[in-house]
């Protein structure tokens, strides 16, 4: 039964410049980690392969209950400035094991979505974010983290453009 219902998050709540909004949020999406490769066949080969040329943008969103004029004030911050954000989720496997899982990001809001004001209905507000900077830590280990500005990729305790960061005298 140790393999049953194994680490599945159960519930979150996101912080947005240090304030938690906690009974106010019901939905965040991470950014998606991929790779922009570039197909690569040369003589000799009998197929491509995809190269790695860098990542793709790191974007996420996340939509409030209420309209929080604290958070709706953080958009368009001056360019170089950014706002700090963090998702804290509890994962908990069948044995009742929890594990804290944390995303913390760092970026601007890009876009408010401040939804459709019907009677009856509270709308709810989405916002979309461009990030430069993401860190995701399971049971205190990071797994990932992303430094787009000083070109660090971490990957489960490696950083993967040491060596290109040292050619180029980084």
């Amino acid at each position: 039964m140790s393999g049953v219902a194994k680490d599945i998050r159960k519930n979150f709540n996101i912080f947005v410049d240090g304030k938690g909004h906690a009974g106010k949020t019901d939905e965040c999406n991470p950014p998606e980690l991929e790779l922009e490769t570039e197909e690569y066949r040369a003589g000799g080969m009998d197929a491509p392969i995809d190269i790695t040329v860098g990542m793709k943008k790191l974007t996420a969103d996340f939509t409030l209950n209420s309209h929080d004029r604290d958070v709706l004030s953080l958009f368009g911050v001056r360019e170089g400035k950014t706002t700090a954000f963090t998702v804290r989720e509890a994962m908990e496997s069948f044995d009742g094991t929890v594990t804290a899982v944390e995303h913390q990001m760092r970026g601007k809001i890009i876009k408010i979505a401040q939804g459709t004001s019907k009677p009856g209905e509270p709308p709810k507000d989405k916002y979309d974010l461009s990030l430069t900077y993401y860190k995701q830590t399971i049971g205190g280990q990071v797994v990932h983290e992303v430094d787009v500005i000083n070109m660090v990729r971490i990957i489960n305790g490696v950083d993967v453009l040491e060596d290109i960061r040292s050619a180029l005298g980084m």
